[in-house]
């Protein structure tokens, strides 16, 4: 099993109101932000997939990961993102929005053969997305280098995904990373896109990390790749992975109705949050941001529950994966 260390690397800073103003302006989450708070500000890496999604209206910045990394970052996380892009405006762009929310773009690689990633996405009426990834994307080549090795080696937790793993280089590169920060939180976020993955993939995924997270929709593919039986009850389901694969903790968020929580202790459970859903891209990215920066501060397990649900459900009452930043991302 694998603890979390709070003295590793980790430094201090007391936020005020103004620094701490959710963007989401959830109300749960202002009362937070009315006085001065001592919150622990750590160095987190983000590995994997930047992208554009190409909604019917437009297109918008995404990718699980760079969601993830926004979102760590408005929240008061010290966030590198380390993925690669295309030589090409909608790389620039990516580039600039990444840097608006303060992450370090440092180890974001420029691909001169590749184009930056593009994903179709339809909305249903009830807000839930499809995707058609394109393939042969720049984040496909990402590589493994001295200076990602570094950074890795000073980092506080890592994230990573399925997705950004689909191409041989970038999952020997993720791996190589994971495996260099074996004494940290790794996140595994699981992001199932066919034909993106298979068993092999799931089960060598989960092995590389410490916390697992993944929704209800995807529990009995997760639990068939580990060969696991199906029709038990999800809790047990969760109890299983956590046992078999020495994982500290496993993450099953249920939409509307909420998420379930295992522990070496049991499970912890919170309902949600109620919220008039305009589209739910980018909810379960907060909500992994959220959970972690509240891991990473020693925050209970109800209390981080429920922080991070507060947060999903802002992320859900407005269109798009992360907060409008005005003309950050805009053509130069």
């Amino acid at each position: 099993m694998h603890s979390v260390d709070p003295n590793h690397h980790l430094s201090w800073l007391f936020l005020t109101a103004d620094h701490a103003e959710i963007i989401w302006n959830s109300t749960a989450i202002s009362p937070l932000c009315t006085r001065l708070v001592s919150l622990i500000i750590p160095k987190i890496i983000s590995l994997g997939e930047v992208l554009w999604d190409l909604f019917p209206d437009g297109e918008q910045f995404g990718g699980a990961p760079a969601n993830f990394a926004c979102h760590a970052a408005i929240l008061g996380g010290d966030v590198s993102m380390v993925s690669a892009v295309g030589d090409d405006s909608h790389g620039r762009s990516a580039i600039r929005i990444l840097e608006g929310y303060g992450i370090n773009t440092g180890l974001v690689q420029v691909a001169s053969d590749a184009t930056t990633g593009t994903v179709g996405v339809e909305v249903d009426a009830g807000g839930k997305p499809t995707f058609t990834i394109h393939a042969e994307s720049a984040w496909d080549q990402l590589a493994w280098n001295e200076e990602l090795e570094t950074q890795i080696s000073n980092a506080d937790a890592v994230y990573f995904g399925t997705l950004g793993q689909r191409a041989k280089v970038s999952r020997t590169t993720i791996t190589l990373a994971l495996k260099a920060a074996s004494n940290v939180p790794r996140v595994l976020d699981i992001n199932l896109r066919p034909p993106f993955f298979d068993a092999t993939l799931i089960r060598e995924s989960i092995k590389l990390a410490s916390i697992l997270k993944f929704s209800d929709e995807e529990l009995a593919t997760v639990c068939h790749a580990c060969g696991l039986k199906s029709g038990e009850c999800p809790a047990v389901q969760l109890g299983q992975l956590l046992e078999q694969q020495r994982l500290d903790l496993v993450i099953m968020t249920r939409g509307a109705d909420g998420v379930t929580l295992a522990t070496s202790d049991g499970t912890v459970e919170h309902p949600g949050i109620p919220t008039n859903v305009v589209d739910t891209v980018g909810a379960g990215d907060s909500f992994t941001a959220a959970f972690l920066l509240g891991l990473l501060r020693g925050d209970s397990h109800a209390d981080n529950l429920r922080n991070a649900c507060t947060v999903a459900a802002g992320v859900c009452a407005h269109a798009g994966a992360v907060p409008d930043r005005g003309s950050i991302g805009e053509s130069q």
